[in-house]
């Protein structure tokens, strides 16, 4: 009997010893990820110090003329920053509504034996390789802008359906997996209060899922941003300000692509600064959903 609970205690001790360890591990990669962000941020703004002092932070954010191999040399990137808030809004703006119907379309309302075909696809979609994306854009969707809609078919709007396209599978995947975390006795409630299957799952769960669909939208503009080859091939690559969905444009990440090759001293600075303005707009955009959550989160506890 003695022996049964020494043994008892030894399994306790190795249980308890174990689940201190993994609390510490995970502390430990939290702490890893977070000083990386902190180490790659501080790197990059470092950088970028020189050219924000030499250039100035007026005429490098919002001038629109950028000729660095010039004599003086300009450096404006406020066109390359329109456009590529442009594309990404664009992007986000058509990719959110399909890619909400689709997750809770797959989630709620397709049968069962179609919704591992249709998630099979959507993974599909997301290993696609961007330069792949990019030469559809280039063979398909650029004559068709080009002779149904307006302009040489290498503009804002070609390479926000782009964009839109390949964000699609990130916005699926999040938003069915939000929904899939809502508890089921929501569902059971709304059908006892008499509502039927879709007024329950459009008027219960995707509300209850709110918080992990706006997730879905950041990490949609986060890949809408950050995407470079497909952008350069369909956007058209002019910098000056687009006064048309038509227009062509340059992104920020297409202008580091193009010119880093090459780049030296304060033009490499300059390129250093374009990312550096990307890393401040994405902080941006997740400090406005944070701010937005917790707003969501006060509205609910004065309503109860």
């Amino acid at each position: 009997m003695e022996r049964v609970e020494v043994k008892v205690l030894h399994s306790e001790k190795r249980r308890a010893f174990g689940e201190v360890a993994m609390a510490w591990g995970v502390r430990a990669l939290a702490a890893t990820s977070i000083i990386c962000v902190i180490l790659i941020a501080g790197f990059i703004f470092g950088k970028a110090l020189p050219a924000f002092a030499e250039i100035g932070v007026a005429n490098l954010l919002f001038g629109t003329v950028w000729r660095p191999t010039d004599e003086p040399a300009l450096y404006g990137i406020g066109a390359m920053i329109v456009g590529s808030l442009a594309v990404t809004v664009g992007a986000i703006v058509l990719s959110m509504p399909v890619g909400l119907a689709a997750a809770v379309g797959i989630m709620h309302f397709v049968p069962s034996r179609w919704q591992r075909l249709l998630r099979s696809f959507v993974l599909l979609l997301a290993g696609i390789p961007s330069i792949v994306y990019g030469f559809f854009g280039m063979m398909v969707m650029v004559p068709f802008v080009r002779d149904y809609g307006g302009g040489s078919g290498n503009g804002i709007v070609t390479a926000a359906c782009l964009l839109a396209l390949m964000v699609l599978p990130t916005v699926i995947a999040v938003s069915e997996a939000s929904l899939a975390a809502v508890p089921e006795t929501y569902y059971a409630g709304g059908r006892a209060l008499g509502l039927s299957h879709e007024r329950t799952v459009i008027g219960l769960l995707v509300p209850a899922a709110r918080d992990g669909i706006l997730a879905a939208g950041v990490l949609g503009i986060g890949r809408a941003v950050g995407e470079t080859m497909a952008v350069i091939m369909v956007a058209g690559n002019q910098v000056h300000l687009p006064t048309s969905i038509w227009d062509g444009t340059r992104t920020l990440t297409a202008n580091v692509v193009l010119e880093m090759g090459y780049a030296v001293d304060l033009h490499r600075d300059a390129l250093v600064a374009c990312g550096a303005v990307l890393f401040a707009l994405i902080l941006l955009v997740n400090a406005a959903c944070l701010a937005l959550r917790k707003r969501w989160g006060r509205k609910e506890v004065a309503m109860k």
